[in-house]
């Protein structure tokens, strides 16, 4: 006989497994555009199931807190190796659970409380790790940095070199204290930003220089974005599970100078166990880069080109006009003529097309916050991935032109997002496509 404690607890155990089928299934369906996400490969996906998931294995690879890493050691110690090819870096720790622990690492190794940090204003593009205190930004709230910004300049969707220059230079003048550490890098991030520009002014003035490569990781490995640890950058920072399509999870690369400040504010720092899975995962993401990521990269940025032009095409204020919309996986663009980004992107979403709302330059100034902004990023990293080209993107712009402006039912066009969705089930840029990219995959109620 069942107790009622038993019969609930099976109903919410039954619930969650629905769920995640039905998620499954849906994202089946829809065009997914989220400029932070990626889908993994099958080879990933059976790492980050194994029984790496349930173990320890605190510190550096031959040196653990842990016994019964035999193996775990030698996984990792072949995902740094492939992690220093891809990026071409001298030293690399692949321990980070995310982009903002990275981050956090990094902030923990090279500077102090209350020390001065160069960063993008979050309507900018910066993202929420690199803000201030008050409004609770991993920096200032976390590691206590004051966080001053970069200049920018909104026609160029980018960095003011002269008038940041001018802004330190000021501060110099002031008799105040001076950045001690420059973060480039972004949330919305559409064209490299200027560390070659700006590296020998910063390390002049005793500035160690990071760059947060969560967005652009994939592109940088497959040598379509720029190389920031050879353009000046001391550090880079990254998430893998953006362009570049591993598990979630952060990655530091970096000189082998600063390797021993970077290993030990990781751990044991800002890291206990460092999801051992993940880190077979991104060993796996790594290879696959190393073998197609240069095929991939080049159709990425081709595809959000050919996305912005379209949209552009259609009518659409696309921002970056000025240098050809975009240079990464990343197109933004302005809404406000047709209502706010978070209604538009409840809309769109009804119609099976996944994107997300984004402040815009401007949007503070005129009003805006972050749950109604200016706009809506789009990126093309996962759709490439699921083996759509540019002629692809032309469809998915009209497909948001219907929601968007024309007013279209969502159920009509999300039927016909269904339909073309049904040419893009695999995973490609891997060793195998042996499974969809989002076929569900059930261990319950196995039998031998």
């Amino acid at each position: 006989m069942v107790s009622d404690g038993e019969g609930e607890a099976y109903g919410h155990y039954s619930n969650v497994l629905r769920l995640l089928r039905e998620h499954h299934s849906w994202f089946n369906r829809c065009i997914p555009l989220i400029a932070s996400e990626n889908v993994p490969s099958p080879a990933v996906r059976e790492a980050i199931a194994s029984d790496f998931a349930n173990r320890y294995a605190e510190g550096w690879p031959g040196e653990r807190v842990y016994a019964g890493c035999v193996y775990i050691d030698q996984v990792e110690l072949i995902c740094i190796e492939l992690a220093r090819r891809v990026f071409r870096a001298e030293f690399a720790d692949v321990r980070p659970v995310s982009g903002v622990v990275a981050n956090l690492a990094v902030y923990a190794a090279f500077t102090e409380p209350n020390d001065i940090m160069l960063a993008l204003a979050i309507p900018n593009g910066g993202h929420i790790s690199h803000g201030k205190r008050e409004h609770s930004g991993t920096a200032g709230l976390v590691r206590g940095l004051q966080v001053e910004t970069f200049a920018f300049n909104r026609e160029e969707m980018n960095i003011d070199v002269d008038s940041t220059i001018k802004k330190v230079e000021e501060m110099k003048r002031d008799g105040g204290k001076l950045p001690r550490l420059a973060m480039f890098g972004a949330s919305l991030f559409l064209f490299p930003h200027p560390v070659r520009e700006l590296a020998d002014y910063m390390h002049a003035n005793n500035m160690t220089i990071c760059y947060d490569a969560a967005h652009v990781a994939g592109l940088i490995a497959g040598n379509e974005f720029q190389d920031p640890l050879r353009e000046g950058a001391d550090i880079m920072t990254m998430s893998t599970h953006k362009t570049l399509f591993g598990p979630q999870g952060g990655m530091i690369l970096s000189f082998e100078r600063h390797a021993e400040g970077i290993k030990k504010a990781v751990f044991p720092g800002n890291t206990s166990s460092h999801h051992l899975h993940n880190v077979a995962g991104k060993a796996i993401a790594l290879a696959e880069m190393l073998a197609f990521g240069g095929e991939y990269a080049r159709q990425v940025v081709r595809n959000a080109r050919a996305l912005a032009e379209a949209l552009h095409n259609l009518g659409f204020d696309v921002l970056g006009e000025k240098h050809g919309f975009t240079r990464s996986h990343q197109v933004a663009v302005d809404i406000s003529r047709y209502g706010d980004g978070g209604s538009i992107e409840r809309a769109l979403e009804k119609a099976g097309i996944i994107c997300n709302r984004q402040l815009l330059p401007g949007d503070i100034k005129a009003g805006r916050n972050y749950r109604h902004p200016g706009g809506i990023r789009l990126g093309t990293a996962e759709v490439t991935r699921l083996g759509m080209r540019e002629q692809d993107m032309v469809e998915v712009a009209r497909f948001i032109r219907r929601v968007v402006v024309d007013g279209d039912e969502a159920s009509r066009v999300a039927g016909d997002v269904a339909e073309f969705r049904k040419g893009f089930q695999r995973v490609h840029y891997a060793f195998d496509d042996g499974i969809g990219a989002y076929e569900y995959i059930s261990l319950v109620g196995r039998r031998k």
